[in-house]
């Protein structure tokens, strides 16, 4: 059974820094892109960022780039999302996301249960 279980989130002042993880199991992690996505109070899901499997290739939103990089640890099955510089509009539930393949693109074919991530002075 695939498990995607993330953690890191909590309350921080804008311009403050998280570091969220995502510990994966229930399957290859090495073979598979994975992603953060998040969900505002109100709003629909919003991709933030995406890696290939090996980690080589990444992407960002628009809104989050320059202040979040996006890692992996495929020997301890782990993703990771560095927040640096954050705003109270990131404020969101944060999801770790696996895709179907290894490379980024398509669907997602999980997600996990979410970390709340909350920025406000």
């Amino acid at each position: 059974e695939v498990q995607l279980v993330e953690s890191g989130g909590g309350l921080v002042q804008p311009g403050g820094s998280l570091r969220l993880s995502c510990a994966a199991s229930g399957f290859a992690f090495g073979f598979y892109a994975m992603g953060w996505v998040r969900q505002a109070p109100g709003k629909g899901l919003e991709w933030v960022s995406h890696i290939s499997n090996g980690g080589a290739a990444s992407t960002y939103a628009d809104s989050v780039k320059g202040r979040f990089t996006i890692s992996r640890d495929n020997a301890k099955n782990t993703l990771y999302l560095q927040m640096n510089s954050l705003k109270p509009e990131d404020t969101a539930v944060y999801y770790c996301a696996k895709f179907r393949q290894r490379y980024i693109g398509g669907t997602y074919s999980h997600r996990g249960q979410g970390t709340q991530v909350t920025v406000s002075s």
